[in-house]
């Protein structure tokens, strides 16, 4: 008998793209089907800046009562917008292959990073962007910005046709996204530059989904714990697993100006981070490695690294960024 999944989604143009593609693939196998679920978030309502409405959290905080009020069977998360604690009775049930995990530079005129003149406006939402922008090049002037990914398009002079935000259409010479949901929405044609990590380190499980779903469900041998078993990607699982261990014993949130990225190089597990001042004047740099052998090793390499990255001040730069 085929099984109907309800796959809970945000309901942005980005969300429902990347939910299609894992519910698709979750089906792939010919013993599921699955419709998708609309969940409405409080970070699609309130209006402001993200650091000060909470964080990319709230928007996970409503597919994740939908899945134990039974609403919906999984949810499809960006893995960067997940926080890093405990959901009771949830599981991340799959991660699968991460995408591109840079960030993408969108400019006018064609213009890379380097190119931008003294004074350009360039827009994002993340401070994590924002120190790392400032950092490379401290006479931009970097501007906070919300919406979906066409509305922040929108706002960069010449970059696209249509107006999205009244009053504040082609008020931007740039915008900074991820590469991933560029990918996904088929926006690529607007990126001047894929921004290298060695000047921008990606956010902790940038470029990955979770798929989510009661912890139930994940143990209970039926075709969905079989297809989600089967759509976990291990290298993918341990690198955001280094990642995500180190934001948590950082002890910082989703939009935290915090970089992360472990990569399997060699055998061993690498992991670089970066965290930042909000105004850019103080970078901290720090990497370490483990070989690439299980879970436990990657939190362990994740938290010796904040370990490290604590002692040499990265406290006191985040509580920079809570005033």
């Amino acid at each position: 008998m085929t099984v109907t999944v309800r796959v809970g989604t945000r309901a942005s143009a980005l969300a429902v793209t990347q939910t299609t593609t894992v519910a698709e693939a979750l089906a792939a196998g010919g013993a599921l089907k699955y419709e998708l679920v609309r969940i409405k978030t409080e970070g699609d309502v309130l209006k402001g800046s993200l650091a000060q409405i909470g964080g990319t959290g709230v928007f996970v905080a409503a597919l994740r009562e939908a899945l134990l009020d039974d609403r919906c069977d999984v949810a499809v998360h960006s893995l960067k917008d997940l926080p890093t604690g405990v959901a009771e009775g949830l599981q991340i049930a799959a991660i699968p292959v991460r995408v591109d995990v840079r960030d993408a530079l969108c400019a006018r005129d064609g213009l890379t990073l380097a190119e931008l003149p003294a004074g350009a406006k360039v827009g994002t939402g993340s401070p994590r962007r924002a120190a790392q922008l400032r950092a490379a090049r401290p006479d931009l002037d970097v501007v906070d910005i919300r919406g979906n990914v066409d509305t922040r398009l929108g706002r960069v002079k010449g970059l696209t046709g249509e107006p999205r935000v009244e009053g504040k259409h082609a008020d931007l010479d740039a915008v900074v996204l991820a590469a991933a949901g560029l990918a996904r929405l088929g926006r690529t044609e607007h990126v001047t530059e894929l921004l290298d990590p060695s000047v921008m380190l990606p956010a902790p499980g940038q470029g990955a989904l979770a798929v989510e779903c009661r912890v139930a469900d994940a143990a209970a041998g039926t075709a969905l714990a079989g297809a989600l078993a089967d759509y976990d990607d291990a290298e993918s699982r341990l690198a955001v697993t280094a990642e995500r261990s180190l934001l948590a014993r950082l002890e910082a949130g989703c939009s935290a100006p915090v970089g992360a990225l472990a990569r399997v190089e060699a055998g061993n597990l690498v992991l670089k981070a970066v965290v930042c001042s909000p105004d850019g004047s103080r970078l901290l740099h720090g990497e370490q490695q483990v070989p690439a052998a299980g879970s436990e090793d990657a939190v362990a390499l994740g938290a010796r690294l904040a370990e490290e990255l604590l002692g040499r001040g990265a406290g006191d730069l985040m509580s920079q960024a809570g005033r």
